[in-house]
Formats: structure tokens, C-alpha cells, sequence
């Protein structure tokens, strides 16, 4: 087989066999053909979608590409959470340790950002000497002792991912749902759990815009990991606007400590606290969803959570301080309001826009090669409904260097649309759920 046929293969519009799928999968991972002709085949499938069977193949040949942990023998079920992805979705950080606290393990593999959507990996590695690239030796000794662990694909985990996750960033090859499925899929059944709760975006700032979109995304999803033996559910949730106030790494890690603690905005608590209920569920901790939510919110109450976090970060290499004292987290050297060029209500909100611009003050990659700076970012001061001056700030940036700032205010400006008539009210933050 050469990569270069089965390229125009897939741009034709044909299925491809389970062999062709392993050859480029598994010659990918080895380096045997370069990254413009992966690419190339990633475009295509892009343009021509795969079929179901193709999927799962994708899938097993991605799974199969490493090692698969097994956690049989800690004495409990073990869950985890993905995201689609979506600005300031920062939940990992704070469902994590809820759950973890409630007596559930969980060994959660994540992802860096993709486009203009941040990354749970990159939020951590802003708190001082949180190391995200353990071994599979140590990620046992650190789930055994806390309950949860968080890192990332190593060589030895799903190194197909990695590499197609990194190159998918940068060619305009993410949104396709077969390549969604078989990422996401991949790892987590590579982590050795029981049970999954996926939080499927949709909105302006996902990349599912629409939802019957996500909602075609979520069944995929759940029904390869009922093939496989997994109790999946699916959330279809919000991304007309971003989740929480801040958007960029340390900033994020800051909003979480808020949650952690009791406090933060509405929105993210919430959502964190659901998705926290049904991983409860799914793990057989509590019998409903609802118990699942009464034994997250007393997770947090009780102080349990925040110093389940505190723990994982030490055991991580990580700052434990700086949970306690943010201003220990990086900072930014400037600080500027973005001021509203109408006075009236906030209508709609173009959340791609507020990522990209995040990206473009240095909290993002556009290449995959660039470096992140962890202390920039976004904070709103308005979001959809809300009544807005003639130059009110909308949004405060936190930012190093100024070569991009225009740019940046110009896609806030963008983003924003004020009227005069009292704004819709926002959709529900849960559209729906799909379990298998």
C-alpha cells in the first residue's frame, strides 16, 4: 500500500478497508510518511466523512497504537469527562476533584487547545511545576493515592492521537465528527474506565455550530463506547457564549479555585456540578442523577474538592501554594479595558471571536510549534443579556505584548452585537442528553 493512493481513495469518496485505515494509522505513528501527506488524507476525510465502520476501525487502529492502562485491581469504578471544546470551558479542572472527593477514580487523559478553544493540559501546566506527561507507573501511584490523575497522551498512550490531535490543530482539520469520535473514543477507552460523560458543545463557539450537528456527534460517540463495553452519556450543552468570565490559562485556573471554593459564576458551577451528577451516576456512587448532584454540591461545601485539587497538584509536581494564593499563578504585565462603542443590551454574542482573540493576545497556538504564554487572557465584564454603556468596558485584557492588541480589540468589537430592545433570554445550558 502507498499513503499517496489511498489519499485520492478517501478524496474519491470511497470506503476504505480495515487494513488501509491500520497502514495510515500506524505508519503515521512510526513516521513513515510525512506530515503534509497526513494532512492531505485528514482533508480529505474532512470533505468526504467515513462511514460507521470506518470509524470503529479508526478508533481500534488509534486505541491499538499504545499501551491501554488497567485499573482493575483500585477498588472502585473509574469515570471520566471529555469536551468537544469551547471558550473558557474550563470544567475538568473542578468536576475532577469533585468526583474524586465522592470516592470515584478518575484517571483522565486530556487534550491541549485545538483552534480558538483552550486546552485543559495548557491550563494546568500554568500552575508552577504541574507535570502532565507521567508515566503509566507513576499515573497509578498518583490515582491510587488521590483518587484521580491528570496527564496527557504520552508516547505510550495513544501516540496516533497525539500526533493527529497536533497536526489537526494547524490544517483546518478538526471539526470533522469522524475525527472527533475516533480522538476522543481512543483515549478514553485507552485510560481503562467503566463509565463516560461527554459534554458536546454547541454554538457559535464550538465547533459544532449547530446542534443537530453535536447531537449527531454525541450518538457516534456514545455508541462506540456501548460497543465497547463502556456505560456512555452524552450532554448537549451551550457554547453561544463563553462558560464563565475568564478565558486563558492561569485566568481559567483562577475561575476554578472560585468554584472550588464556593464561589464563581453561575454558569460554569452549575454545568460542573451537573456533569459531576452524572458521572456519579454512570459510576454507580449514587443512584440518580439528582443524588449525584446533592453529593457534588456537599463535595464542594464540605471543602473536600478544592483540597482534592490541592492534593493532585502536589502529587503532580505541581504549586499546591498557588491554589491557596492565585496571585502566585502567572500574571500579566498589563491590563486594558475594551470599551463599548454603543450603549443597549447585549444580543448576541460571536464566541469563536472572543477565542481567537484570546489566541492572538499569546493565550493559543496557531502553529505547532508556538508556545503558549499561560498569564494572558480575558476577563468579560458583559455577556448575553446584559445592559451595556456607551464606552463600558465589555472586557478587561490581560495581556504581555502589545504587537497584536488592535487586532485583538477589533475581533472583541466583532464579537459583540448591542441593541436597543431587551436581549432574548439564553438557552438552557443543557439542550439535551443521550444516553446509551
Amino acid at each position: 500500500m502507498r499513503i499517496v493512493d489511498l489519499i485520492r481513495k478517501k478524496r474519491d469518496g470511497h470506503e476504505l478497508t480495515v487494513e488501509e485505515i491500520k497502514f495510515i494509522v500506524g505508519g503515521y505513528t512510526r513516521s513513515e510518511f510525512p506530515d503534509y501527506q497526513m494532512s492531505a488524507w485528514l482533508m480529505a476525510v474532512i470533505l468526504r466523512g467515513m462511514s460507521g465502520a470506518e470509524i470503529a476501525t479508526l478508533t481500534e487502529a488509534m486505541l491499538h497504537s499504545g499501551v491501554t492502562l488497567d485499573w482493575s485491581q483500585l477498588p472502585g469504578k473509574k469515570v471520566d469527562k471529555h469536551s468537544t471544546g469551547g471558550v473558557g470551558d474550563k470544567t475538568s479542572l473542578i468536576l475532577a476533584p469533585i468526583v474524586a472527593a465522592g470516592g470515584l477514580f478518575v484517571p483522565m487523559i486530556s487534550g491541549r487547545g485545538l483552534g480558538h478553544t483552550g486546552g485543559t493540559l495548557d491550563k494546568l501546566e500554568s500552575i508552577p511545576g504541574f507535570n502532565v506527561n507521567l508515566p503509566p507507573e507513576r499515573m497509578r501511584e498518583v490515582l491510587s493515592q488521590c483518587g484521580m490523575v491528570l496527564v496527557g497522551q504520552t508516547e505510550q498512550i495513544v501516540p496516533a492521537d497525539k500526533k493527529m490531535y497536533a497536526l489537526r490543530d494547524v490544517t483546518g482539520t478538526v471539526e470533522s465528527p469522524a475525527l472527533i469520535c475516533a480522538s476522543i473514543m481512543s483515549k478514553k477507552i485507552a485510560e481503562g474506565i467503566d463509565a463516560l460523560v461527554l459534554d458536546v458543545k454547541t454554538g457559535s463557539g464550538a465547533f459544532m455550530k449547530k446542534e443537530e450537528d453535536a447531537v449527531h456527534l454525541a450518538a457516534l460517540m456514545v455508541e462506540t463506547g456501548k460497543r465497547m463495553g463502556k456505560r456512555v452519556a452524552a450532554l448537549i450543552t451551550d457554547m453561544n457564549q463563553p462558560l464563565g468570565l475568564y478565558i486563558g490559562n492561569a485566568l481559567e485556573v483562577t475561575e476554578c479555585i472560585e468554584v472550588l471554593r464556593g464561589g464563581g459564576p453561575a454558569d460554569l458551577r452549575d454545568l460542573s456540578l451537573d456533569l459531576s451528577a452524572w458521572m456519579f451516576y454512570l459510576g454507580e456512587k449514587t443512584k440518580s442523577v439528582e443524588d449525584g448532584r446533592r453529593l457534588a454540591e456537599k463535595m464542594i461545601a464540605s471543602g473536600a474538592a478544592f483540597e482534592k485539587f490541592c492534593e493532585l497538584v502536589s502529587l503532580q509536581g505541581g504549586d499546591a501554594e498557588a491554589l491557596r494564593s492565585p496571585k502566585r499563578l502567572p500574571q500579566a504585565k498589563n491590563q486594558v479595558g475594551v470599551r463599548s462603542h454603543h450603549a443597549g443590551h447585549v444580543q448576541a454574542i460571536d464566541c469563536e471571536k472572543i477565542g481567537i482573540a484570546s489566541l492572538v493576545l499569546g493565550g493559543g497556538r496557531e502553529k505547532k510549534e508556538d508556545a503558549i504564554d499561560p498569564a494572558v487572557g480575558i476577563v468579560l465584564h458583559k455577556k448575553l443579556g446584559h445592559r451595556v454603556g456607551k464606552d463600558e468596558p465589555i472586557c478587561t485584557f490581560h495581556y504581555n505584548s502589545d504587537a497584536r492588541l488592535k487586532e485583538a480589540e477589533s475581533l472583541i468589537h466583532a464579537s459583540y452585537r448591542i441593541g436597543q430592545e431587551p436581549a432574548p433570554a439564553a438557552d438552557k445550558l443543557i439542550r439535551k442528553v443521550i444516553e446509551s
